[in-house]
């Protein structure tokens, strides 16, 4: 009896040794899968973070050969890159990890994301680009964070080296961060390349009724009772542009009333504007002058920012 009952011991302790041994080899085959995928995923994007840091170093660095908008165009596609990799490194948080690594990665990434925006909003703003782009939260010293999280992932990415897999994560760069912390943006703001010309200019002027056959610079026009105008207006500038309109009738005799509107708007770079002002009130056989004036900036090459018209309206038909 007793030895039966050895026997019976002995086979359930041989049992669960052999289910133990089965779960401690799945559970490591598990681990090492889910390390070695969030490996390979967390390395591409690393890569991806690190291709971005060579591009905005050398755009620093060499963006003064580049032309206004070729620059801007450049800045804004860096920086439409940067919220995937918030996404990409969200996505990674599950499954935990040992040491917590998916989540300082996600955690790391995320001070950086807002660490390159502010940076790249630092260099849009110091040479008066249009950027809309803004960090959900403003970094004091973009390039002292950017340079301290690689420090802190350099320390952390060696978490799963002695774990199931033996994953090796790549560093991240800073090269971008190292040149602005010593250079800043004097350069590009110095460029002449980069330089800043506002100019605008009166495009064209279209008027409702179509004007009758007559000389340059006169409106003649049928003896309606009222005229629209619109101004088209360039800005010749790559940059957000203020401009005020002004347009302003006054009789030349006895018939018609004085009229004049001001409006506003602001341009964007290298943008056109029509300003539509109310209709002006006109009579038969009425003579005016008609003055079309900007403000804001310089004229552009080649462009006024005044223009000066005779209004003549015809004699009415049925006198």
């Amino acid at each position: 009896m007793l030895i039966t009952l050895a026997l019976a011991v002995t086979l359930v302790v041989l049992l669960f040794a052999r289910d133990v041994s089965r779960s401690a080899h799945g559970s490591a085959t598990s681990r090492r899968s889910e390390d070695r995928s969030f490996g390979a995923l967390a390395n591409a994007l690393i890569t991806s973070e690190n291709n971005f840091d060579v591009r905005l170093e050398y755009l620093l660095a060499h963006g003064g050969t580049l032309h206004r908008d070729v620059f801007a165009a450049r800045l804004a596609q860096l920086d439409q890159q940067l919220p995937g990799w918030s996404t990409a490194a969200d996505q990674l948080r599950r499954p935990v990890l040992a040491h917590d690594v998916n989540e300082s990665l996600n955690q790391l990434t995320l001070e950086r994301v807002a660490a390159y925006q502010t940076l790249l909003g630092d260099v849009a703003h110091a040479l008066t680009l249009a950027w809309d782009s803004g960090p959900s939260q403003v970094v004091a010293d973009p390039s002292t964070s950017l340079v301290t999280t690689s420090q802190r992932w350099n320390v952390d990415r060696f978490a799963l080296v002695k774990e199931p897999g033996g994953v090796h994560l790549t560093a991240t760069s800073s090269l971008s961060a190292a040149y602005f912390a010593q250079n800043g943006v004097a350069a590009l703001v110095h460029a002449p390349s980069l330089t800043l010309n506002r100019g605008i200019g009166i495009a064209a002027l279209r008027v409702s009724p179509a004007p009758l056959p007559a000389s340059p610079g006169v409106l003649l026009l049928p003896p309606v009772t009222s005229v629209q105008f619109g101004v088209s207006v360039l800005n010749a500038s790559y940059a957000d542009q203020p401009v005020t309109l002004t347009i302003r009738v006054t009789p030349l005799n006895a018939r018609g009333a004085s009229f004049t509107q001001t409006l506003t708007s602001t341009l964007g770079p290298s943008q056109a504007y029509a300003f539509v002002p109310r209709p002006v009130r006109t009579a038969a056989s009425e003579r005016a002058r008609v003055v079309v004036s900007l403000s804001g900036a310089p004229a552009a090459a080649g462009m006024v920012t005044s223009e000066t018209y005779q209004m003549e309206m015809s004699p009415s038909g049925n006198a």
